[in-house]
């Protein structure tokens, strides 16, 4: 008789699933009146699962049969991915109480997507990675069409959900592949056989190989990587913007986090065959990201090339494939929940006579009309441009410095390139907010909650440098974690 699996590692996990169903309970009986209690009791549930992620993160644990497995790498990525979510839901309360969106399942649904985020993140088994990705991708294809009298976003609600129902096939195409040439789908047995046999190509053959590359395709789709990052910007241009700001943040850590486990886990031996397709997706996700976006003149269009562009950066340090590299890109993708989350609270707030505005020519003189919001706005970019002493500055150069310690000198140059490149963006916003005269001025009023937001996320990006050390210290103790265990 097999033995009852130990609960404790999935406790955060548990405890959303939970509360998941008594928030709708309680939305089924109060109606949607009590959105605003529902969304607030969400992002109190994620602050607890926060409590509870690190209660348990100091040990190796491995529960459900092999499937599940939680340590100091997932605790790390896991925390991101709940602050993510529970950003994303506060600057959301206003929105979708002005927008007439007040349905107390757009946060529940918000909840049942992170849960498979955090499945995702301690998957330790092909099967259970499978099962953590469509758990969060069916709840993002109901919010993206959440807006269902809205033609954008019933189109973004579609796109996404087609060309994602694609990257699944590929996916599983790409695991019954290895499955098939090694009899396993579990990481852990993965990696012996490796370990056992030496080179993974030289024992299962090329078979193997195209496996690896069918899955990785798969997971490049999740995170927006080129060549699969054409659902991006319509999708992030017709979603809801608190979807968007959402989109942007929770599911792209936890799939990076996927990524990361499943290349230096149980395929860490073949990394001079992976390490090639990091590569192209990184160069490529860089320069994309980097050209692309220049011609946009909708900031949530260009928000979603500069997405692309700083997924590039981190898929530097995987590349590397070291420990270095791997703790640049946690280091890379904390810093960029907190500037992402923190501009898509500005672009909330570009309101003129009640409605939403989405052009960067909104944005004219708001240096005079709303001048902290300007502020706020401006370290923002200059830290998603990579300058000094804003905190991307620092994502930046630990990701680089991994690629050149791993002697890829012309990915590193190429990614500083691509950064240059990009600034000029980033900067022409500032531009626009400090020296273009005013047309119409942006609404004055702001929602407290996304007020809140956007001081917070301002300071920590502009004083990250007083204080970078409990950061640096968490991601190389969880990336050492990755690595023993590998």
């Amino acid at each position: 008789m097999t033995p009852f699996p130990d609960l404790a590692p999935a406790a955060p996990e548990i405890f959303l699933a939970v509360s998941a169903l008594v928030l709708l309970m309680l939305g089924v009986f109060r109606g949607d009146t009590s959105t605003r209690l529902i969304s607030y009791l969400t992002v109190g549930v994620l602050l607890i699962a926060v409590v509870l992620v690190l209660t348990g993160a100091g040990t190796k644990q491995i529960t459900f049969s092999n499937l599940f497995i939680m340590d100091s790498f997932g605790a790390f990525m896991k925390v991101l991915v709940l602050l993510g979510s529970a950003l994303s839901v506060l600057i959301s309360i206003h929105y979708i109480e002005r927008e007439q969106m007040k349905r107390i399942e757009f946060p529940v649904l918000m909840l049942l997507a992170t849960i498979g985020m955090l499945m995702m993140v301690s998957a330790n088994d092909l099967i259970s990675l499978y099962v953590g990705l469509e758990l969060q991708s069916l709840a993002l294809y109901v919010i993206a069409a959440f807006r269902r009298d809205f033609a954008k976003s019933s189109e973004a609600g579609l796109k996404y959900f087609v060309l994602g129902a694609l990257s699944s096939g590929m996916l599983l195409y790409g695991a019954s592949l290895i499955y098939g040439f090694t009899g396993t789908t579990n990481f852990s047995m993965l990696a012996s056989q490796f370990a056992t046999h030496g080179q993974a190509t030289g024992h299962a053959g090329i078979g193997l190989v195209v496996g690896l590359t069918f899955v990785a395709a798969g997971l490049a789709f999740k995170i927006s990587a080129v060549p699969f990052h054409m659902w991006t910007p319509d999708v992030y241009e017709g979603a809801p913007t608190p979807v968007t700001a959402f989109f942007a943040v929770a599911p792209k850590v936890a799939a990076v986090a996927l990524f990361v486990r499943l290349l230096i886990e149980p395929f860490g031996s073949m990394v001079d065959e992976w390490r090639q397709i990091i590569y192209f997706t990184a160069l490529a996700s860089m320069v994309l990201g980097s050209f692309a976006a220049i011609g946009q003149t909708n900031i949530k269009r260009l928000m979603a090339y500069s997405s692309i562009g700083h997924i590039g950066f981190a898929l530097v340090g995987l590349a590397a494939g070291t420990e270095l590299g791997v703790r640049g890109v946690m280091f890379y993708m904390a810093i960029y929940i907190f500037m992402n989350i923190g501009t898509f609270g500005v672009i909330l707030c570009m309101r003129q006579n009640g409605r939403m505005v989405e052009e960067i020519t909104d944005l004219a003189g708001l240096s005079k009309t709303h001048p902290m919001l300007a502020l706020a706005m401006l370290i923002f970019m200059f830290s998603m441009a990579g300058i000094p002493p804003a905190a991307g500055f620092f994502a930046k150069l630990f990701v680089f410095q991994a690629a050149i310690e791993a002697h890829l000198y012309s990915l590193a140059v190429m990614g500083v390139l691509a950064s240059v490149v990009g600034a000029y963006y980033y900067l022409r916003i500032i531009k626009v907010m400090y020296f273009d005269e005013p047309v119409e001025a942006l609404d004055r009023t702001i929602s407290g909650e996304v007020s809140l937001v956007i001081a917070g996320t301002s300071l920590f990006t502009l004083l990250f440098f007083f204080f970078p050390a409990p950061l640096l210290n968490g991601a190389a103790a969880a990336a050492a974690s990755l690595f023993a265990a590998g």
